[in-house]
């Protein structure tokens, strides 16, 4: 998978090498185990997914191009709205000082807490409720990384943006035909937005189930 994506054009090493160490397929059912190493989006459950290899890649070497991260190495102290089965949990814990992942669906929650347990990681914790609020008693945060779709970027997740810091999530694009990631900066003087390739999410919804 990680020679794949690096033929196809991943050139963010401390992201592949996160890929290489940790097995997708612990994240996915046994019966879609023989899938797991494709480049394909892939059912967890309730309605979500895990994404496919080459969007995780893209997006976490999107945030590795952020200022800070690109200066020091590490994605520092991170957000994550959108847990899922734990696995992108897994790789930021691998690229970053600090994680918080909120899951909003207690199943997931409790599935990405079994999945994640093995990998003993200290720097890693999991967080039941309201993913749109982010997670205040840790802010402010050097990365954001969203795993799903919204219409918009919910205003907690700036507030809880560090200067230098970087967000990156799934959006409706502008003319509303469909989504694309989107990449906010942080700097002392406000917030700057860039737009990149379409793609397609499960949506981001508010509340806790």
């Amino acid at each position: 998978m990680v020679q794949r994506l690096r033929a196809e054009g991943a050139g963010s090493e401390p992201v592949l090498a996160a890929l290489a160490a940790v097995p997708r397929h612990q994240f996915v059912d046994s019966a879609l185990a023989a899938q797991a190493y494709e480049d394909t989006a892939l059912p967890i459950g309730l309605g979500q997914t895990i994404s496919k290899p080459s969007v995780v890649a893209r997006m976490l070497a999107l945030l590795f191009e952020g200022r800070d991260a690109a200066r020091s190495g590490s994605l520092g102290r991170v957000l994550e709205v959108g847990t899922g089965c734990g696995y992108q949990a897994a790789l930021l814990s691998l690229l970053a000082q600090h994680v918080i992942s909120v899951e909003r669906l207690r199943p997931l929650f409790e599935r990405a807490r079994d999945n994640l347990a093995s990998l003993r990681r200290d720097n890693l914790r999991l967080v039941y409720g309201d993913g749109r609020l982010g997670h205040a008693p840790n802010a402010p945060y050097d990365a954001i990384i969203c795993a799903a779709g919204g219409e918009d970027v919910p205003p907690a997740w700036l507030e809880q943006m560090a200067i230098g810091a970087r967000l990156i999530a799934p959006t409706r694009s502008d003319d509303g035909s469909g989504q694309v990631l989107i990449v906010i900066d942080r700097s002392a003087d406000g917030w700057s937005r860039q737009c990149h390739e379409a793609v397609r999410f499960v949506p981001l919804r508010s509340g806790t189930a």
